[in-house]
């Protein structure tokens, strides 16, 4: 054994860690061949001129007229132009080109400038607010040169990246740094997952890629975290992965065609691992199928955990949704769920999302109750749902259950950022009618031992399950 000890130190001496990809000794080469395929864009709107009337009429020597006029410009009362800036790449030789949809919103004339300064006007072929991407067309008398999407997945942090684009319209302006993050949810989409970067981004780089070194674009550069509005180094790409299938179907359809099953989704708290007897916070917990949709004529049903989609891992309930949304429609697929202890997998085929219809979205669950009777030392007030609570709460008719009047800061309840005007559905998995329903329900769940009372509550339409801790 130590023999073996001992050559195996000899060999790791020898051959030492699996060695880290090195720092270039420039970026130029790689540069130069990227340059091209990068693009500025300018978005064109005209905004319409204050109504008649709307300003207010000033003698003529007051001198707010004078503040008018710099502010309004010395015609107040004509349209304006407004002018976006950003940045785009080449995808395809033909003029195919991928920018963020905020580059060009509302615009009414797109214009590209090419890397040799031609300017080309461009169609809109397609975009996706969701996703803030956009799909541009321009027709060149020659082919030009493209970039091609890498996979994202493979960056890891603290990989090398480069960033082009055409901050605050000055020129193309390359900027390194490296992978400082992934997996980034920022709240400005129901399908965040982005890369973060340090490498310097700044306003007018919104759709320009972010290339690794091998001269693949595994992001588009789409916001920055900044209280100056410059680069402070947190800037964040749409990875690439999820931006490829976006564009093709931009580019086959003119709109992004997602799956869809049905069924919302919440993280699984503490509490709520606890309520539901899971092994783990891992998975998306099911709070609501919608009726007649594909997870409902699968079999899933509230409290269901789901654990793998697709012959995909489930880790939580932001990584559901994208792997729904990117699911071909139509597809029958496999849902692993975890359903009151028990492992089971239920076949479902996937729809197609409609622009009016809900997405599988996470449900935001409300931050765990508090210690009178256990419900008063949970910090809940409660009353009935008559019509007076309705009117007052504008709870429609389709919601049954026990009224939230008032919450305790500082309680479990309040910790759990229940308010009034919730109605508790449920208590333990039973439905409960009035106040006395849900004392006994949670008197019953303290006395067999529960640590945690699980409450379904309704709250503006959405349904969410709540984790009260009873000691």
């Amino acid at each position: 054994m130590r023999l073996l000890t001992v050559l195996f130190a000899v060999l790791f001496l020898v051959a030492g860690p699996a060695a880290a990809r090195p720092a270039p000794d420039s970026f130029a080469d790689l540069t130069a061949k990227l340059l091209p395929s990068v693009v500025n864009i300018s978005s064109f709107q005209t905004l319409k001129a204050p109504p008649k009337g709307s300003l207010p009429t000033l003698p003529p020597d007051s001198p707010l007229n004078e503040l008018f006029k710099n502010f309004l410009g010395p015609r107040g009362n004509q349209p304006r132009h407004a002018t976006s800036l950003g940045s785009g790449f080449i995808i395809d030789p033909s003029g195919y080109i991928v920018t963020n949809n905020h580059v060009i919103e509302n615009g009414e004339q797109i214009s590209v400038v090419l890397s040799d300064d031609t300017t080309l006007p461009a169609k809109l072929v397609g975009r996706d607010i969701k996703t803030d991407l956009a799909l541009l067309k321009v027709n060149p008398k020659k082919p030009l040169p493209a970039t091609k999407f890498g996979d994202s997945d493979k960056a890891h942090i603290g990989d090398w990246v480069i960033a082009i684009g055409d901050p605050f319209g000055i020129g193309s302006t390359v900027t390194a740094g490296i992978v400082s993050a992934r997996n980034r949810n920022i709240n400005a989409g129901p399908y965040d997952d982005f890369i973060q970067t340090d490498a310097p981004i700044n306003k007018g780089n919104s759709g320009g890629p972010l290339f690794n070194m091998d001269g693949e674009v595994i992001g588009i550069n789409s916001q920055i975290f900044s209280p100056s509005g410059g680069s402070v180094g947190i800037g964040f790409a749409i990875p690439s992965n999820l931006a490829r299938d976006v564009v093709q179907q931009l580019r086959q359809f003119g709109v992004a065609r997602r799956g869809w099953i049905g069924a919302r989704v919440q993280p699984v708290t503490d509490e709520l691992a606890q309520a539901f007897n899971l092994p783990s916070r891992q998975g998306a917990l099911v709070v609501d199928v919608t009726k007649a949709g594909p997870a409902a004529k699968a079999g899933l049903v509230n409290g269901d955990l789901i654990t793998g989609f697709d012959g995909k891992p489930v880790a939580d309930d932001r990584v559901l949704p994208r792997i729904v949304a990117n699911t071909p429609i139509g597809k029958t697929v496999n849902v692993d769920v975890l359903r009151k202890g028990r492992k089971a997998s239920y076949r479902l085929t996937v729809e197609k999302l409609a622009d009016d219809s809900t997405p599988d979205k996470v449900v935001k669950a409300p931050p765990a109750p508090k210690p009178q009777s256990r419900v008063g030392q949970l910090g809940l007030a409660l009353g009935p749902l008559d019509e007076a609570a309705r009117g007052r709460y504008k709870i429609g008719p389709q919601v049954q259950g026990v009224v939230v009047t008032n919450v305790d800061p500082g309680t479990a309840a309040g910790d759990k950022n229940m308010r009034p005007g919730d109605v508790i559905v449920q208590v333990q998995g039973g439905a409960v009618k009035t106040p006395d329903d849900v004392s006994k329900a949670v008197d019953a769940a303290a006395k067999s031992g529960k640590p945690v009372a699980l409450f379904l509550v309704s709250r503006g339409g959405d349904v969410v399950y709540v984790g009260l801790r009873l000691n």
